[in-house]
């Protein structure tokens, strides 16, 4: 089973607590406050991977999580880091959120990207020891990881991508070149998902070839199999079309060329600039040598005389090496000419900016609402008196009681930060 599209929810792991411990030990005086800080959160990865080909293995585990911190401990002892966890893909994913904005594009195998932060660890009652405060008994929680869903698009990494009509004859040529063993059959859409082949050229070198299921009129708009499909060509160095001249055979080689174009073009206008190689298939049918004639009059009286066309028989091998060879050739001088970028291993993500404060009224409570002051309800705990009154100056600095009296708060109406309520008095 071939899947190339998936999407996940990923959750960073939350921070370990602060921990409230005095050192209490013989002949040990003024022991003081020594609650060690919570451990942060793990974070999670996507990292390319190229054993990997396809989402199969993720798409039975819709939610990934980091491990969470550890809390932290007496004698300042601070909590162990959580585990980060780190999702393997294949190499030419991309992953965009979930307004479609792309957050990471791995090309290239050993690349990675952080895609949900851990939490913060809290903070231990020892680090809020001060000349005026010797007996602190507050300590911060740890924070929530970030969390989102993430869409992955797979478009598969290979140099040449095999385009056809259904029984062209391409998996019957992708099993010949290389040592790919993908379902040959007479139907149609015998090819229900992409198959990758590696090509070995002799002690030269090799390059990988996709086989993509076959196009058929109007797939651009969904019709047929290969609209799933059309996107893996976009990551491919040239196109190598594969046509079948069997006499009678419908559309003609030359309406299927066209019908072929025309729905990459539909597509991507971009796919029509991507270097060309024509291979006419079933030469060892009787009447195909004139079928291929007529094609190459027919390329060579439009725009495509350029082209290379090429006579093959993929069922007895006649002409492949000579194909092969062509390829091989082709598609280094190609890498040569495209400029190489320098890629990041670590694709950094932008972290979302902060959000400032801001009070609504919905249903009579007072929704508040800010990066700074969510933060802080999360890592206050409001069991905790020192902790509460903590919270409280930490509002009246950052201005809430001002932008509440603007909006026409009383006293004993409800003002909810985060998940917790609270009644408003002056």
């Amino acid at each position: 089973m071939f899947v190339d599209e998936l999407e996940l929810f990923v959750r960073g792991g939350r921070g370990g607590n602060g921990a409230v411990s005095f050192r209490r030990e013989k002949y040990v005086p003024r022991g003081g406050p020594d609650g060690g800080d919570g451990g942060d959160g793990g974070s999670v990865y996507i990292l390319a991977d190229a054993s990997k080909h396809s989402f199969l293995d993720l798409s039975y585990r819709r939610t990934l999580k980091a491990g969470d911190g550890e809390h932290g401990r007496r004698k300042n002892q601070h909590g162990a880091r959580g585990k980060d966890l780190f999702v393997y893909l294949p190499p030419g994913t991309l992953v965009r959120d979930e307004n479609g904005n792309i957050l990471a594009d791995l090309t290239q195998a050993g690349q990675r990207a952080l895609v949900a932060r851990g939490g913060k660890g809290g903070k231990g009652n020892a680090r809020f020891a001060s000349s005026r405060r010797r007996v602190p008994r507050l300590a911060e929680k740890g924070l929530p990881g970030e969390e989102k869903p993430i869409k992955m698009e797979l478009k598969l990494m290979a140099q040449v991508g095999l385009v056809g009509l259904p029984n062209a004859g391409k998996s019957t040529l992708l099993s010949r070149i290389s040592a790919a063993k993908p379902k040959v059959d007479s139907y149609p859409f015998t090819t229900l998902a992409p198959n990758l082949g590696m090509v070995k050229v002799g002690d030269q070198g090799s390059f990988i070839v996709a086989d993509l299921p076959g196009l058929i009129e109007g797939a651009h708009r969904g019709a047929g199999l290969g609209h799933r499909f059309l996107r893996h060509v976009e990551r491919n160095l040239l196109l190598l079309f594969l046509i079948d001249l069997s006499p009678g055979v419908e559309p003609h080689p030359c309406q299927a060329y066209r019908m072929l174009q025309k729905e990459l073009e539909e597509y991507s206008p971009l796919l029509l600039r991507y270097p060309k190689v024509v291979a006419g298939n079933k030469l060892d049918v009787t009447g195909a040598e004139e079928q291929l004639e007529k094609l190459r009059q027919e390329l060579a009286q439009k725009e495509d005389e350029a082209t290379p066309v090429f006579g093959i028989s993929a069922a007895t091998g006649e002409g492949l090496s000579e194909l092969v060879s062509f390829l091989y050739r082709r598609i280094n001088e190609l890498a040569e000419e495209r400029p190489v970028a320098e890629l990041e291993q670590e694709i950094r993500l932008e972290q979302a900016a902060e959000e400032p404060l801001k009070v609504e009224v919905i249903n009579g409570v007072y929704e508040v609402t800010g990066t700074a002051i969510a933060r802080m309800a999360a890592k206050t705990d409001f069991e905790n008196e020192e902790a509460l009154q903590r919270f409280q100056n930490f509002t009246r600095k950052i201005g809430l009681d001002k932008e509440l009296k603007k909006k026409g708060i009383k006293e004993g109406d409800t003002v909810r930060i985060g998940g917790e309520e609270f009644y408003f008095y002056e």
